[in-house]
């Protein structure tokens, strides 16, 4: 079951550190009120309809472009134990010691009594009832 528990937990703490330092770029395109393309690896295709602009009138566009860009962590800083103060080894210990105290499993230990005789049974019940093992 402990073994279990350890795989698990070093597996979700691998898929954090993987998904803290991954980044990506969602582009989306929209054309008036609608959404027309969305893209999460590339560019967002347009939907075609280019703006024409002349000297006297210009149109106003009605397509936009918005774009999601989540970056990632760049560096993983591994804290080393030097930098500790006392608080924190302070803590650190007692939570060891609670830790260990939680799974310390209790064993039950046969108590074997030397001087002990054993009852005297004054019928063999075996002959009362005719009750033997062939």
């Amino acid at each position: 079951m402990k073994s279990i528990f350890t795989k698990i937990t070093s597996a979700l703490l691998a898929f954090l550190v993987l998904f803290s330092t991954l980044s990506f770029t969602i582009e989306s395109h929209y054309c008036g009120d609608f959404l027309m393309d969305i893209s999460v690896i590339g560019e967002a295709t347009d939907c075609g309809m280019k703006v024409e602009q002349s000297m006297a009138a210009k149109k106003i566009n009605c397509c936009k472009d918005e774009v999601i860009i989540t970056e990632g962590q760049d560096e993983l800083h591994l804290n080393s134990f030097d930098t500790l103060n006392f608080e924190k080894q302070q803590f650190l210990t007692t939570f060891y010691s609670s830790y260990l105290n939680l799974l310390k499993e209790e064993f039950s230990r046969n108590i074997i009594y030397k001087d002990f005789q054993r009852p005297v049974i004054p019928i063999n019940y075996q002959i009362k009832y005719q009750s033997f093992l062939i």
